[in-house]
């Protein structure tokens, strides 16, 4: 594949972004979708209460229309669009019922779960239609399993657990935007590296759409993507995976999600087991926050990390 026909989808997703987001951002503002801040969060993010939320849409419409205009329209990228689609349509919902009828909880955790059970089970549905292995490959071996049936349960827990551990990375100016942008760009060669170009067009479109939204989400933001967003993100990010026959190496790649994810199920069994707080406050990000890191000092680190992250899962897929 021409390096041409991978730049070029990545700079009109970035300019569709930044052409659609100053027209879109104060649409929002005047609807007032503005974000809710919680009281128990770091008292530095009170002054982000009002700025405008939902800006997933902006990223969604973007990597919508790129993928349209350079992406085969073939079954993997069906199933990467009705992923991506399908979780932002849960985090739109969400997010509708917290900002727009100010319902603060949004879906309850049993209609969340329910939704995302369903749009799972759609995907699979689709991967079995269509004859696609339902293998688990072990990272820098040769090793694979076929779970057969079992494999609906382990792409539901995929589908759930990446969703969600996104979903709590986005509490920062541009934390989400930018380690998203390096765990798609990683899935981004390892899609080229076995010729899988579906994949790999559909996540450099995901990546310009994240760069665009960085000019607009970087601190100090002017609108965040909300659930609308961040489980989209999650959602499409899990299917790259799939395609890409990566699960396991989904847990590499996206090594900050799972530190972010462990640090807050560290930080609930500590207090009901010992009454005690392992961090100042989680998920992690903000126990840095609160230990004195400037809020871009935080963003950088994670992003750095982030890529360290992506190097070892490449060489691992490299390997594998």
């Amino acid at each position: 594949m021409d390096v041409r026909e991978i730049l070029i989808p990545i700079v009109v997703s970035f300019l569709i972004t930044v052409l659609v987001s100053p027209l879109f951002i104060p649409v929002l503002r005047r609807l007032k979708f503005g974000q809710s801040i919680r009281e128990e969060g770091p008292r530095a993010h009170y002054k982000k209460a009002g700025t405008p939320t939902m800006g997933g849409i902006i990223i969604l419409l973007s990597l919508t229309l790129t993928s349209l205009a350079f992406v085969q329209r073939n079954t993997e990228w069906w199933i990467l669009l009705f992923a991506t689609l399908g979780y932002g349509a849960i985090g739109f919902l969400d997010d509708f019922i917290k900002i727009a009828l100010k319902r603060s909880l949004g879906l309850t955790a049993k209609q969340k779960l329910a939704a995302q059970l369903i749009v799972a089970g759609g995907l699979y549905w689709i991967l079995i239609r269509n004859g696609f292995s339902t293998d688990l490959s072990v990272p820098g071996t040769d090793w694979s399993i076929d779970l057969g049936w079992l494999y609906f349960p382990f792409l539901a827990l995929i589908m759930l657990a990446t969703s969600n551990a996104v979903n709590l990375t986005d509490g920062l100016d541009g934390l989400l935007a930018g380690t998203a942008a390096i765990a798609f760009g990683a899935f981004a060669v390892i899609g080229l590296m076995f010729s899988q170009y579906t994949v790999a067009l559909f996540s450099v479109a995901v990546v310009g759409a994240l760069l665009g939204f960085l000019v607009f989400n970087a601190h100090p933001a002017r609108v965040f993507m909300g659930d609308t967003g961040s489980l989209a993100l999650g959602g499409g990010l899990a299917a790259t995976a799939v395609l890409t026959k990566s699960e396991l190496l989904l847990i590499v790649i996206g090594g900050v999600f799972v530190i972010e994810t462990l640090s807050v199920m560290l930080q609930v069994m500590s207090f009901k087991l010992r009454g005690k707080r392992i961090f100042r406050m989680s998920p992690i990000h903000h126990h840095f926050e609160l230990a004195g890191w400037s809020e871009w000092r935080v963003v950088a680190t994670f992003w750095a990390v982030g890529f360290l992250f992506a190097a070892v899962g490449l060489l691992l897929g490299v390997k594998g």
